[in-house]
């Protein structure tokens, strides 16, 4: 991908729209939809790393009520050639070609590795990834599986979100703000230097443990932790040279 002169790439994750509840959701929503407002200026790329509702299922006919906002943002993003590419989370991972359809905007469901201005990134949620978590990988296989998918889709949609959101709760509770471990004992971090082995890779951009982190890995390669919008308002941006890890304070210009 090519960045022209003046233009930036942003990152953001974790919105998780829904929760705790829809008043503080649709503050939190208002709140996003200013960010991406201001940044439409200079954005040539926007990548939103999973998490972006704290549950979403695409029926074959419906889709969860409201986010309108934030929806309609993105349309309107779109439709003045900004590019946009979402990430599926642990919350959000049955996204199943709405917003490819109705928005044109790509979904991955699985890291992806740009090379951005002369950069290397490699971008991804980042559940799932590294050691550990056995139990965890099997169930989001499980999950991504067809058969699980058509199971819940026989659900009727009020009795299959209400079930959702329990579990989307305890699954956000887990991980929300848990404090750093050590680049030792951190599993994404652990990840990347594994992919460092084989390769070399500028930036490792993740969403996933809602803490905004900015770590080096040596000899030009940095771990980028995202943090989240349910506490920080934190996000990510390159102008094509440099990233730096910034919060969201009603402009994009305050460092975390």
């Amino acid at each position: 991908m090519e960045l022209h002169a003046g233009k930036k790439v942003y990152f953001a994750s974790d919105f998780h729209l829904g929760a705790p509840d829809p008043q503080s959701s649709l503050e939190r929503e208002k709140r996003i939809v200013s960010w991406l407002g201001e940044i439409a200026s200079d954005a040539a790329i926007i990548f939103l790393v999973g998490d972006l509702f704290d549950f979403w299922f695409e029926y074959k006919k419906v889709i969860p009520k409201g986010y309108t906002r934030i929806l309609g943002m993105l349309a309107s993003l779109r439709d003045q050639g900004i590019r946009i590419i979402v990430f599926t989370g642990n919350h959000d991972m049955w996204m199943d070609g709405y917003f490819e359809q109705e928005l044109r905007i790509p979904v991955c469901s699985d890291p992806v590795e740009y090379q951005i201005a002369g950069k290397s990134f490699y971008v991804a949620h980042g559940d799932g990834l590294g050691p550990g978590d056995h139990g965890y990988k099997l169930l989001k296989k499980l999950f991504r599986s067809r058969f699980c998918r058509w199971l819940f889709a026989v659900l009727h949609p009020s009795t299959g979100i209400a079930i959702a959101n329990f579990f989307s709760r305890k699954s956000r509770h887990m991980t929300a703000q848990k404090k750093f471990l050590g680049e030792d004992k951190e599993w994404l971090i652990l990840h990347s230097r594994e992919i460092l082995r084989e390769k070399m890779i500028n930036f490792f951009i993740y969403g996933h443990r809602h803490l905004p982190l900015d770590i080096s890995l040596g000899e030009g390669s940095r771990y980028i932790n995202l943090g989240d919008w349910l506490n920080q308002g934190s996000y990510a941006v390159f102008d094509g040279e440099s990233l730096q890890l910034l919060t969201y304070t009603g402009s994009h210009v305050a460092n975390p």
